[in-house]
């Protein structure tokens, strides 16, 4: 059995890492414990079990190079970054590996399987590229794969008047609104609702960006909500590199050049919110009263004071009763010590 360990990767990936496991991320259009085990073809385990094949978490396997990983593991031998094994050590790596992840993922995931008809409402550039799964709802839109696969999962739909361009992954059940703009490279989870324009993102299960406004360059966890109107800038007016604070260490690591929102599970944003290049969200953050919110807010942030514990998992429920998803214990629990840990 392969056993993913992200125990050394977890503090570079906050806050994301607070609520979930790395291997459960979604890097393209599938997440890496997704990934190894359609190419294992058997479960993966996120726990240490004896003997099993220990690989990080934060390598990104592929048709073409996970054999070799399986090798460099079973054998204990240190897996090497090369141009065929990639792997993501901050949040923004995420989004920078997205256009290689969903070109791989698509290859790998329509390998000996047909697609559905695209109906003929709809304009397509580079048909041969683009990938319907069953009841797939889509018509008057524009599709162009020129650029990179698009891959609609089951259930989804695409409203009238919405422009896709390449590569880009929509979620099951997820809906795409009304005239949408959305560049590649981007992934939208299952059972989201997105609209306005979107490039190079990726939006995790179950969260919103319903609305007119910009989300570039960035990463959004699941059980998110973004008002109407809210946008984030992706590049300095400098051009200079991006220095980003992802955790309460106050320390600061560069991102290059382009990196926009960064937010973790649960957190929200009022109608009209301005987020700075380079914002770090944490968990559960009700943000409002703030058009241009600080660069790095603390998880559990109620505007600038603390959200109250109680009213906190109130909140949630109330969002995952939208979506006919009740909380569990275990998701309560994580909460509570993620709120006794945080700074605010």
């Amino acid at each position: 059995m392969v056993y993913l360990n992200d125990i050394l990767i977890k503090q570079n990936l906050l806050p994301f890492s607070l609520t979930r496991h790395v291997a459960t991320i979604r890097v393209g259009i599938q997440t890496i414990q997704q990934k190894w085990e359609l190419l294992l073809n058997e479960k993966v385990s996120l726990t240490n079990v004896e003997n099993a094949v220990e690989i990080p978490a934060n390598i990104i396997p592929t048709k073409n190079n996970f054999q070799e990983i399986l090798q460099l593991a079973t054998a204990k031998q240190t897996i090497p970054v090369t141009d065929n094994i990639k792997q993501f050590n901050y949040p923004w790596q995420i989004i920078q590996l997205n256009d290689y992840a969903i070109n791989e993922d698509y290859n790998l995931l329509t390998i000996n399987k047909k697609s559905q008809p695209i109906p003929n409402t709809n304009k397509l550039i580079n048909p041969e590229n683009i990938f319907l799964a069953n009841n797939v709802s889509l018509e008057h839109c524009i599709l162009n794969a020129s650029t990179g696969p698009i891959f609609i999962d089951e259930g989804a739909t695409i409203q009238e008047g919405s422009m896709i361009r390449g590569p880009f992954y929509l979620g099951k059940n997820s809906v795409v609104k009304m005239g949408a703009k959305i560049y590649g490279a981007t992934s939208i989870g299952n059972n989201c609702v997105v609209g306005g324009e979107i490039k190079n993102s990726t939006i995790l299960d179950y969260s919103n960006k319903s609305h007119d406004g910009y989300l570039g360059d960035s990463l959004i966890g699941s059980w998110c909500n973004l008002g109407a109107g809210t946008s984030n800038s992706n590049i300095k007016n400098t051009a200079g590199n991006i220095n980003i604070q992802n955790s309460i260490n106050p320390t600061k690591i560069n991102a290059g050049i382009k990196a926009g929102l960064f937010m973790a599970d649960y957190s929200r944003a009022a109608i009209n919110t301005t987020f700075n290049t380079g914002t770090v969200v944490g968990v559960c953050c009700n943000i409002f009263g703030n058009q241009n919110p600080p660069n790095y807010i603390d998880s559990f942030s109620w505007g600038n004071q603390k959200y109250k514990i109680e009213k906190a998992i109130e909140h949630i429920k109330n969002w995952m009763h939208l979506k006919n998803v009740a909380t569990t214990n275990e998701q309560i629990e994580n909460l509570k010590t993620i709120y006794s840990q945080s700074k605010k």
